[in-house]
C-alpha cells in the first residue's frame, strides 16, 4: 500500500495556550488549522472544541459550527473525526453529545486507563452504548487502544456485532499510564489485530515521529498534531499542526509513501 492516511489532531482537551501560543481555540481558528493541515497533506482531522473561555466542551452546537466551517474552507473536504473522549472529568452522557453533529468518524475508547495522575474512565457498558450509537448513526468508529486489553475488548465487540468490520484502530502510545511507545509493543499490537482491519499510531510527545516512522515501515497510518506533540524538533515549537503534517509527508516520501487524499482515505477505511 503506497497511500498513507495522515490524521491531524488539532486541539485536544488538555493543552493550553500557556504551553504553546499556536493552539487553535475558536471555531474559526480550528477551521483554519484544519485548512492548513489539509493543504499540507492531511486526509483526516481529529477535533475537540473549546467554549468561549477556551475550556474543553462537548457542546454539539460548537461541533456543528466547526464542522460547517471546515466544509466551507477546506478543499478537498477532509474526513472529519470528532472526539468522544472529552476530558477525564466529563460525564458519559456529555461525551456522547458530539455525535449529534454527525461527523464522518468519531473516537471509540475501548477501555479505562490511568491517564497521568488521573483515570480516563471507559467502563464496558458505556463503551457498548457508544458503539451502538455510532452504528445507529452510521458514524465510523476509530477504536482507541491505550493498552493490549483494549484491543482484546474491541475484538470481542466485533464478534458480538457492536462494531462492524472493517474496523479501524488507533494505537495511542506513550501516555503515562498506558502502553509504552516501543517497537516491541507496536509489533505486539499489530500481531493481535483482527482480519481486514486498518490501523493508525499516535505517539505522544517525543514519541510522535519515531512511531510515525515505524508505521510507515510496517504498513500503518499516522497521526500527528498539537494535541499529541507541540514540538517540530527538540526545543522548537511547531507553529501549528500543519508543520507536523508537512514533516510527516516528507517522512512518508522517504519511505516511498504518498499522503492519501480524503477520497483515497475513505476507500481505505470503508473498504470491505
Amino acid at each position: 500500500m503506497n497511500n498513507v492516511i495522515i490524521t491531524a489532531a488539532l486541539v485536544g482537551a488538555e493543552l493550553t495556550r500557556k504551553k504553546t501560543p499556536y493552539l487553535p481555540l475558536t471555531p474559526d481558528e480550528i477551521a483554519d488549522s484544519a485548512r492548513l493541515c489539509v493543504e499540507a497533506g492531511a486526509a483526516v482531522v481529529h477535533i475537540h472544541v473549546r467554549d468561549t473561555k477556551g475550556s474543553p466542551t462537548n457542546d454539539p452546537k460548537i461541533f456543528r459550527e466547526v464542522l460547517k466551517k471546515i466544509k466551507q474552507r477546506c478543499r478537498p473536504i477532509p474526513i472529519v473525526q470528532f472526539s468522544t473522549g472529552g476530558s477525564v472529568k466529563d460525564s458519559f452522557e456529555s461525551r456522547m453529545k458530539p455525535l449529534e453533529a454527525n461527523p464522518d468518524m468519531a473516537s471509540l475508547n475501548a477501555g479505562s486507563v490511568n491517564f497521568g495522575n488521573e483515570v480516563f474512565a471507559n467502563p464496558l457498558p458505556f463503551v457498548k452504548k457508544l458503539a451502538l450509537q455510532l452504528k445507529k448513526k452510521k458514524i465510523k468508529p476509530e477504536i482507541e487502544i491505550y493498552d493490549l486489553s483494549h484491543l482484546e475488548t474491541a475484538k470481542q465487540f466485533l464478534q458480538e456485532g457492536f462494531i462492524e468490520s472493517p474496523a479501524h484502530f488507533q494505537f495511542v502510545m506513550g501516555v503515562k499510564g498506558g502502553i509504552e511507545a516501543t517497537e516491541e509493543n507496536l509489533k505486539l499490537l499489530i500481531s493481535r489485530l483482527p482480519q481486514k482491519s486498518t490501523w493508525t499510531v499516535a505517539g505522544i510527545g517525543r514519541h510522535q515521529f519515531p512511531m510515525v516512522e515505524l508505521a510507515l515501515k510496517w504498513g500503518g497510518h499516522i497521526r500527528v498534531g498539537l494535541e499529541d506533540n507541540i514540538y517540530l524538533e527538540k526545543g522548537v515549537l511547531a507553529k501549528g499542526s500543519y508543520e507536523l503534517v508537512a514533516k510527516a509527508v516528507e517522512l512518508a516520501k522517504h519511505y516511498g509513501k504518498n499522503a492519501a487524499s480524503s477520497a483515497e482515505a475513505k476507500e481505505i477505511l470503508w473498504a470491505v
